[in-house]
C-alpha cells in the first residue's frame, strides 16, 4: 500500500537531489560558451591576456563540471529505485533522450573537457579552438535531450496509452524532440545559465577589481561577461514569455497558480502585480493589477479569456467522471480485448483516463468513488497557490537584478571608468547569487506547478512511486544529504582557494639562444 509519507518523501529526494544538481549546470552551460569568446579573443589578437583569461575561468569550468557529473548520476539511478512504476508505465519514451544523451553529447563533452585543459602545448591555436568550441557544444547538447525528456513530461507528445501493455508508447519520436514545450524549455534554460556563467564572471571581477587584484584580467572580463550577459538575458526574458503562452495554453491550471487567479476575468485578463492570496477564502487581498497584460500574454489576443481556478476545478471534475467511464471501461476491454464497441467507447474517453486514476489516491476503487472523492481530485488538480505565486515574482526579481548588473557593467566598463565605481563594482558583487536563486525557483515554479501529475494529464505522482518502506527513503535520504553537504563543502573550497589564488602567470619560454652564444 502506498502511503502518502512514503509519496511526500520520495518526491523530497528528488527534488532535493535535482535541485542540488541544478547548482552547477547553468554555470557550466554559461562558462562554456564564455570560454569560447575568451579564446576566440585570444586566436584573433594573439594577446596572452585573453589566453591567461581563459586558462584561469576554465579552471573554475573544470571543478563546476566535476561535481555536475557526480551529483547528476545518482538523479537517473532514481528513476528505477524511488519511481520504479513511472519508469515501467513511460520508459520506453522517458528512456531515449536519456539515453541519447549519454552516447552522444556527453561523450562529446567529456572528451574535448580533456583537449581543452592537456591540449594547450600540444594543438595549434585554431584546434584548440576547436576543441573549445566541441567541448561548449557538447555541453548545450546533454541539455537539450535532458530537457527533451522533462519537456514531455511536461506535455507527452509524440505518444499513446497502450491498452494491451498497459504502457505509454512513443507514436512519432520527431514530435517528442519537436514538441514546442521542449524547444521553448531548452532556449530558456540555457539562456538562464548564460546568465549564470556570465553574473559569475562579472562578480568575481568586480571583486578582483574592488581589491585591486589582477586588474587587467578582471576588467577584461567584466566587460566580455557584461556584454554577452546583457544579450542572452533579453532572450531569457523574451523565451520567459513564450514559456507563459505555452503553459496558458496547455497547463492552465499551473498558470492561474502563478497569477492567483481565482475566477476569471473577461478577457483581456489583468496582471497581478502584487497581491496577499487568500487560499481558504479564495480570494486576494491588498491586489495591485496591470490591465490586460496577462491576456495579452497568455493569449496573443485581446478577445481569448483565461481561465479561473474555480472554472477549472468545475472542468476538471468533468474530466474525472470521464476518466471513471475509462477506468472502468478499460478493465471490461482487458476483459474482452475484441470487443469493438467497448474499444470504440474508451477511445471516446481515454484522453481522460489520467484523471479517472487520480482518485486511486482517495479510494481502492475508483468505479464507486463518492462525489466527495471526486471534488477531492479535481482540487488536488490546482497547486498550492501562495507558493506559486510569490516564487514566480521572487524569480522575476532575480533576473531584473541581473539585468541592472549587465546595463551598469557594459555601461561603466566600455566608458573605461568601471575600475572607480565602487558601489557599482559592490553591488555586481552582491547579484553573484541571483541567477542561481532565480533558476532554482524557475524550477520549483514548473515542478510544483505540474502537480498533482509526474506526466501531466497522464500519470498521478502518487501512482509512480517504488514499493519502498518509509526506513528506506530515510536512510537513503540521510545519505544524500550526508554526501552532498560533504561535495558542497569541497566545492566551496576549491572554488574560494583558485578564486583566492587568482590566474597563474603564464610560463616565460627563454629565448633560444644565438649562433654566437651557442
Amino acid at each position: 500500500m502506498i502511503t502518502e509519507q512514503l509519496v511526500d518523501l520520495s518526491r523530497l529526494q528528488f527534488a532535493l537531489t535535482a535541485m542540488y544538481h541544478y547548482l552547477f549546470v547553468p554555470l557550466t552551460l554559461g562558462l562554456s560558451f564564455l570560454l569560447v569568446i575568451m579564446e576566440s579573443c585570444y586566436v584573433i589578437s594573439g594577446r596572452e591576456i585573453y589566453r591567461q583569461m581563459t586558462r584561469f575561468w576554465g579552471k573554475l569550468f573544470g571543478i563546476n563540471f566535476a561535481m555536475g557529473v557526480a551529483t547528476g548520476i545518482t538523479m537517473e539511478f532514481q528513476f528505477g529505485t524511488n519511481w520504479a512504476y513511472y519508469s515501467h508505465y513511460v520508459g520506453d519514451i522517458f528512456g531515449a533522450p536519456l539515453a541519447i544523451e549519454g552516447l552522444m553529447a556527453f561523450f562529446l563533452e567529456s572528451t574535448f573537457i580533456g583537449l581543452f585543459f592537456f591540449g594547450w602545448n600540444r594543438l595549434s591555436r585554431l584546434k584548440h579552438l576547436a576543441a573549445t568550441f566541441l567541448m561548449a557544444l557538447g555541453s548545450n547538447i546533454s541539455a537539450l535531450w535532458i530537457l527533451i525528456a522533462n519537456s514531455w513530461m511536461q506535455y507527452p507528445a509524440g505518444s499513446a496509452f497502450n491498452d494491451v501493455t498497459m504502457r505509454m508508447e512513443m507514436t512519432n519520436f520527431w514530435e517528442v524532440v519537436t514538441s514546442p514545450w521542449a524547444q521553448s524549455t531548452f532556449m530558456h534554460t540555457i539562456s538562464a545559465g548564460y546568465m549564470t556563467g556570465a553574473i559569475f564572471v562579472i562578480s568575481i571581477s568586480a571583486y578582483y577589481l574592488l581589491k585591486g587584484n589582477h586588474t587587467e584580467l578582471a576588467s577584461r572580463s567584466l566587460r566580455i561577461g557584461s556584454i554577452f550577459g546583457l544579450i542572452v538575458t533579453f532572450f531569457t526574458f523574451h523565451m520567459g514569455d513564450e514559456s507563459a503562452y505555452l503553459t496558458a495554453q496547455h497547463q492552465p491550471s499551473k498558470l492561474a497558480a502563478m497569477e492567483a487567479m481565482w475566477e476569471t476575468h473577461p478577457a483581456p485578463a489583468p496582471l497581478s502585480l502584487f497581491a496577499i492570496p487568500d487560499e481558504e477564502a479564495q480570494c486576494n487581498h491588498a491586489e495591485i493589477r496591470m490591465p490586460a497584460l496577462l491576456g495579452l500574454m497568455g493569449t496573443r489576443s485581446l478577445s481569448e479569456t483565461l481561465p479561473g481556478i474555480s472554472d477549472i476545478i468545475a472542468t476538471n471534475e468533468v474530466r474525472i467522471r470521464n476518466g471513471i467511464l475509462a477506468v472502468t471501461l478499460l478493465d471490461q476491454l482487458r476483459q474482452d480485448p475484441g470487443n469493438s464497441s467497448l474499444r470504440a467507447r474508451f477511445d471516446a474517453v481515454k484522453s481522460d483516463l489520467g484523471y479517472g486514476l487520480l482518485l486511486n489516491r482517495y479510494t481502492s476503487d475508483i468505479s464507486t468513488a463518492t462525489p466527495e472523492q471526486i471534488k477531492q481530485a479535481a482540487r488536488s488538480t490546482i497547486p498550492r497557490v501562495a507558493p506559486m505565486y510569490w516564487s514566480f515574482r521572487l524569480m522575476i526579481g532575480a533576473g531584473c537584478l541581473c539585468l541592472l548588473a549587465f546595463i551598469l557593467g557594459c555601461w561603466y566598463s566600455l566608458r573605461g571608468s568601471i575600475p572607480c565605481r565602487k558601489p557599482v563594482l559592490l553591488f555586481i558583487v552582491l547579484c553573484l547569487p541571483m541567477p542561481w536563486i532565480a533558476c532554482e525557483i524557475g524550477w520549483f515554479v514548473t515542478e510544483y506547478g505540474r502537480q498533482p501529475w509526474s506526466i501531466y494529464e497522464v500519470l498521478p505522482v502518487h501512482l509512480s512511486v517504488s514499493s519502498l518502506s518509509v526506513g528506506d527513503l530515510w536512510g537513503s535520504l540521510s545519505g544524500f544529504v550526508g554526501l552532498y553537504t560533504l561535495l558542497l563543502i569541497v566545492e566551496i573550497w576549491l572554488m574560494l582557494r583558485t578564486i583566492g589564488h587568482g590566474p597563474a602567470p603564464e610560463p616565460q619560454t627563454a629565448p633560444a639562444p644565438t649562433p654566437a652564444q651557442a
